[in-house]
């Protein structure tokens, strides 16, 4: 089996789908692997370190879409300005492409119907289920731990004042007060990074056990008022509220938003569009100087106001909704998720060619198009079908 490393087009993507020792790994256990040229450039590996372990360099992505009967990305499928196509214009009927593509977010609605058209198989590692036997597969998990902590970085950047408490011989600067919504691996990350930092930190979460992991890391809970029946779903995930639920949690949070300088939002629901649990308003309640830092974009952010894709500022309130934080760990990130990936290529073609078991809950979970339809649920109810 032919295996594609595509080079990462998204812009300030570091990242790439496998380093030269998962590569290494993917020849020895008797695949053919093409590695796109400088493909590892921005995570620090040369083309030289995959070719010394047994890749082909392929300069063209056109080529190594055509010849590649899978495709490892990080990313979901692009324009490609200089080649003037789609990244999906390049790829063939038939062929597998493992990578994130957040299929219920609109922004990639498109994007996936396309997906479909063309025949591609899209598997998504957003989808991987949370159970014990995908744990080393799941790439979210990894690239959440590594957004919470760099996401934080970015809000302590963005400030116009300290984050901890300052003492000096004028007197004393209080230290920040950051609230983390949604308290998953990337918010537990990023609470203990707020604190290493010296801020006053604030949780909220709807599920009653997440919400304890947030108080035993030092943080003051925000009282949600969600009933746990209503918040917890298959596997710990936080369940979709319903239109009453959702607008209790935004009037809990409304009241303490205008005490905090830093928002860090990362509250999910699997295979879903994202809560959205600020409004306009709520923003223009906050401080003038304040940082938003929405994670949760890449399925259309807990934020009303956040910018996919990019910085903005409105209300006096910075908002950063980067759609690639981990991208900025290329070196670190691009260990774990290229360790999950192979992970997953190895459980999905024991046998050196892919099989997938429509039964398999794995399976179940990243399936994004197939047969040119698209069967992921999430995909689906976004898009009305």
């Amino acid at each position: 089996m032919i295996i594609g490393v595509a080079k990462e087009i998204m812009k300030g993507e570091g990242r790439v789908a496998a380093t030269p020792e998962i590569v290494g790994k993917l020849v020895k256990d008797g695949f053919t692997v093409l590695t796109e040229k400088s493909c590892g450039l921005g995570a620090h590996f040369s083309d030289e370190e995959y070719a010394a372990v047994g890749a082909e360099i392929v300069a063209d992505p056109a080529d190594l879409y055509a010849r590649a009967e899978v495709i490892l990305k990080v990313k979901e499928p692009l324009f490609n300005e200089e080649k003037g196509m789609h990244e999906i214009d390049m790829m063939h009927k038939g062929q597998y492409l493992i990578t994130f593509i957040h299929p219920a977010s609109p922004v990639n609605h498109e994007m996936v119907k396309k997906m479909a058209e063309k025949g591609v198989i899209g598997l998504t590692l957003d989808g991987i289920p949370r159970i014990t036997r995908a744990q080393n597969m799941d790439a979210l998990t990894s690239m959440s731990t590594c957004a919470g902590y760099k996401g934080m970085l970015i809000a302590a950047n963005d400030l116009p004042k300290f984050m901890p408490m300052i003492t000096c011989a004028v007197g004393m600067i209080k230290p920040i007060n950051a609230l983390i919504i949604g308290i998953g691996v990337a918010g537990l990350q990023a609470l203990a990074t707020a604190k290493r930092l010296g801020a006053v930190t604030y949780a909220a979460d709807i599920r009653p056990a997440a919400a304890e992991q947030a108080k035993s890391l030092g943080a003051k809970l925000v009282e949600l008022g969600v009933p746990e029946e209503a918040a917890i779903g298959e596997g710990g995930y936080a369940l979709a509220l319903s239109p009453e639920l959702l607008a209790k949690e935004r009037e809990a949070l409304a009241k303490v938003l205008p005490d905090m300088d830093v928002v860090f939002c990362s509250a999910l629901v699997p295979s879903k569009i994202a809560p959205q649990l600020i409004t306009e308003d709520m923003v223009k309640s906050m401080k003038s100087g304040s940082v938003i830092v929405d994670i949760s974009i890449d399925q259309g952010g807990n934020c009303e106001l956040t910018p996919a894709g990019g910085s903005a500022k409105k209300h006096g309130v910075t908002l950063e909704g980067i759609k690639n934080i981990p991208g900025m760990l290329p070196t670190s990130s691009t260990w774990m998720f290229s360790n999950n990936v192979y992970n997953l290529v190895k459980y999905l073609a024991p046998e050196g060619k892919m099989a997938l078991d429509r039964n398999d809950d794995i399976v179940k979970g990243i399936l994004t198009t197939i047969d040119g339809e698209i069967v992921h649920a999430g995909a689906r109810e976004a898009m009305g079908l």
